[in-house]
């Protein structure tokens, strides 16, 4: 695994534990998964005739954690067989393991003397040179080591996963104070290149960074609120999206995080502080109490600051009025602050737009920005050694677009302060000073080079070496073409990459004629090409927009001659004679797959949601998707006509059923990745390693692949394919409509009407496949579907 470690033991086997349990084994290492032994049987076990005493009681609580892990949506696990790397145990009869393993991870309660007395049990059977680590959420780590042995302490520091582990990209690494730097340096390099984390230093401070911060943030707005009379959904609206924060705003993260678990967190700042100003801000509001004692806990107990209802016409959100305490039917706010803010593009221009409004809206959201940033710029250095640090772990553990200081660079820093002193608050003595020695923003950046405010000088942003920013290469002038919709980047060492930047990088004419042009650049001055982006999604497939209009207008020449070039760009991709590596990640769908397919290697990220979904816009894979699976199952049955046809059945549930992956490894499962593609946990390395890929493949002497004859299922597996499909519609699992387009789909995998085991070109196989997607173009129900997609961006059963 590199760095030494292989296994792992978690102790604690509760939603957090049981968590970080699943991201180890996500990331191929062997877990050790401990809890208490039961004090009671339960029911069953009574039945059963079991006792205190059976292995199977012993361990219940670890074993109904790992069968928790299977059913949990969305899932911990990349994919449900590895929950079989998790060895369940329990304290008594097996934490002597843990000398057998690499690193121990205390996940219990968040209580001092419980971990004390647990870490006390941990040192009785820890073997030396094992790093043992607690993930707590705010607790001292210095006081919870007290009474351990200095070679313990060494070893010993805190790593705080977010929840959920697998989700939650942000890890706060707390070094206690007889941490070996060798032992951090080691721990942050491990978690962030093996478990995808990003990892921030915090100091050993009360709740660290993120929930310092996020917790104070919270706090101040509830105070403003009351203050100020809004309602719940008007401080949603304000704190949302037009801030530059997560759709869940503030009570509907109160309402997910819990508001007993808030009141704990946010008492934990109160308990250990000194500072009376700040002690003022973290007690707890009488209305939270009150919530709390009533049993208004938020999701966990169904109500909160938010309460859903069900009734006839469907369920229904209803807001708590703080007047009366009755939940009430939402109202949405009206606001030229709010609409300009949701009409701006990106966090930078919606925080300014709603800023520079003049209504209630904007003083609120100035009100309750200005603490944060203030309160931010307090802390540097307490809670945090920079200010990356502290915009890091707000945007990774808070989900916010932009962290205090980028939000501060984006709506001016002079400007700013200078509205801040001028109503009366105090501004950290070191931003004044910053100011006064002529710098205008925290950031700055130099040929691609990102720099941070430190001290009184900018120093060099550090970047591990395996992350490639396209941004920053393009910054460097290495974009070598590029049209509206994709640029060709020079990555240096002979290798090219092919970025998407259309919108949602949805395949259209532009993207296909720069792959085209790629292919010829690579050809004359390149070893290699990588089909990547940093988009939020790789790509999200075709562009449904113009497909639909041009099918609405009857332009099948228009269609034919699209569906031809995707194919024709696909196929040349296929047999360019020099290697061709994509590089996915989160959404790539339809188009996005077909891109993929043609490449000699994938290099996947791990949350790579993969799939051919046309089906549920009414329409079959036609940029050699259909092809390409039925080549498999020919090359994987070997030429053996009774394989084929499970293999060929396989396909067809998958890419009739419009199945997308919730992870590349179950994507690799499906089918869609091949046993040799690769699959990176550090989406930030994916590039770098998509490159290191093409630059193997080179140095071993590349050979293109030629072009070759598949066998199909025919007529009789045909017959089969529709022969299911028949039996589903007579079970109503399907529509009509679903069957008509199985039926198509059908005759594509099967190879059409030929005789069983037939020897076809692919070029046969792309013309079945766009023959049958003109056909369902030319459907009122597709085009149906395919309206319904872009306006809800659902899909429609009709």
């Amino acid at each position: 695994m590199g760095n030494n470690i292989s296994s792992a033991a978690v102790i604690g086997s509760g939603i957090m534990g049981s968590g970080i349990a699943a991201q180890l084994v996500n990331a191929g290492i062997s877990c050790l998964l401990l809890d208490l032994v039961p004090s009671q049987l339960t029911e069953a076990e009574v039945k059963q005739g079991l006792t205190l005493e059976d292995a199977g009681v012993r361990n219940r609580l670890a074993v109904a954690a790992v069968e928790r892990l299977k059913k949990t949506r969305p899932s911990p696990l990349y994919d449900e067989r590895f929950a079989s790397r998790i060895i369940p145990g329990n304290l008594q009869d097996h934490l002597h393991l843990i000398a057998e393993v690499d690193w121990v991870i205390e996940v219990v309660v968040e209580k001092l003397e419980v971990k004390q007395q647990l870490l006390g049990e941990i040192e009785r059977y820890w073997k030396p040179g094992v790093i043992v680590s607690t993930n707590t959420s705010g607790i001292s780590i210095h006081e919870m080591a007290s009474g351990r042995s200095a070679a313990f302490c060494s070893h010993f520091l805190g790593t705080h996963f977010f929840n959920p582990p697998r989700y939650m990209k942000l890890l706060e690494v707390i070094p206690g104070k007889h941490t070996t730097t060798e032992v951090v340096a080691r721990m942050s390099r491990f978690a962030e290149k093996y478990l995808g984390k990003t990892v921030v230093l915090a100091k050993d401070t009360p709740n660290f960074i993120a929930n310092r911060i996020g917790t104070y943030g919270l706090l101040v707005t509830l105070q403003e609120m009351m203050a100020k009379g809004f309602t719940v959904e008007e401080v949603d609206a304000v704190t949302g999206p037009a801030l530059g924060r997560p759709k869940s705003a503030t009570f509907r993260t109160l309402d997910l995080v819990g508001l007993d678990t808030f009141v704990h967190v946010a008492g934990n700042v109160f308990d250990n502080v000194a500072n009376e100003r700040e002690r003022a801000i973290f007690a707890i509001p009488g209305l939270l109490k009150e919530m709390v004692k009533e049993g208004r806990l938020g999701e966990k107990s169904s109500q909160g600051f938010y309460k859903k209802i069900k009734g006839d016409g469907g369920s229904r959100i209803l807001a708590l009025d703080f007047e009366s305490m009755d939940y009430r039917p939402q109202s949405k706010p009206v606001s030229d602050a709010l609409e300009a803010a949701k009409l701006a593009k990106g966090a930078k221009a919606k925080i300014n737009a709603l800023l520079s409004g003049k209504d209630r809206y904007a003083d609120f959201a100035w009100s309750v920005l200005k603490q944060v940033l203030v309160y931010s710029a307090e802390k540097v250095g307490e809670i945090a050694d920079s200010i990356r640090e502290i915009d890091e772990a707000m945007k990774w553990g808070f989900n916010w677009e932009l962290g205090p200081f980028e939000t501060w660079d984006a709506i001016g820093v002079s400007r700013s302060v200078e509205r801040m002193e001028a109503e009366g608050t105090e501004v950290p003595g070191w931003v004044k000073q910053w100011l006064e020695q002529g710098h205008t923003t925290f950031y700055k950046k130099e040929q691609g080079v990102l720099f941070q405010a430190a001290g009184q000088q900018f120093k060099k942003v550090d970047v591990p070496p395996e992350t490639i920013i396209l941004r920053d290469l393009k910054e460097q002038n290495k974009v070598v073409k590029h049209n509206s919709g994709a640029s060709l980047i020079d990555l240096g060492d002979g290798v090219a990459c092919l970025e998407f930047h259309s919108p949602n990088n949805a395949i259209g004419g532009d993207i296909l004629a720069m792959i085209n042009q790629s292919v010829e650049e690579v050809r004359r001055n390149f070893t290699g090409l990588v089909i990547a982006n940093q988009g939020r999604n790789f790509c999200v497939g075709a562009n449904l927009m113009l497909l639909l209009m041009e099918a609405q207008d009857e332009e099948w020449d228009e269609i034919d001659q699209i569906i031809r070039m995707f194919q024709t760009t696909m196929y040349n991709l296929k047999r360019f004679e020099k290697p061709v590596v994509a590089a996915p990640h989160r959404m790539t769908l339809g188009g996005g797959v077909e891109v993929c397919l043609p490449a000699d290697q994938v290099v996947a990220a791990a949350e790579t949601y993969y799939g051919l979904v046309e089906a549920g816009v009414g329409l079959i894979p036609a940029g050699g998707g259909c092809k390409e699976l039925a080549l498999r199952a020919s090359q994987r049955a070997e030429g053996e006509l009774m394989l084929l046809q499970p293999l060929i059945n396989r396909v067809f549930e998958t890419v009739g059923m419009a199945k997308v992956s919730s992870s590349a490894h179950e994507a690799k499962a499906l089918g869609y990745l091949q046993p040799d593609d690769r699959i990176v946990v550090q989406p930030d390395y994916l590039i770098y390693e998509a490159k290191q890929a093409v630059l193997r493949m080179s140095a071993a002497g590349y050979e293109p692949r030629q072009e070759e004859k598949l066998r199909v299922a025919g007529s009789e597996g045909k017959a089969v394919l529709q022969l299911g499909a028949i039996g589903m519609r007579e079970g109503r699992y399907i529509s009509g409509h679903d069957l008509l387009i199985a039926r198509k789909l059908a005759h594509v995998l099967a190879g059409g009407d030929v005789p069983p085991g037939t020897y076809v070109s692919e070029q046969y196989m792309l013309d079945l496949e766009r023959e049958a997607f003109l056909s369902l173009c030319g459907e009122p129900k597709t085009q149906q579907r395919m309206q319904h997609m872009l306006s809800t961006g659902k899909p429609l059963r009709n």
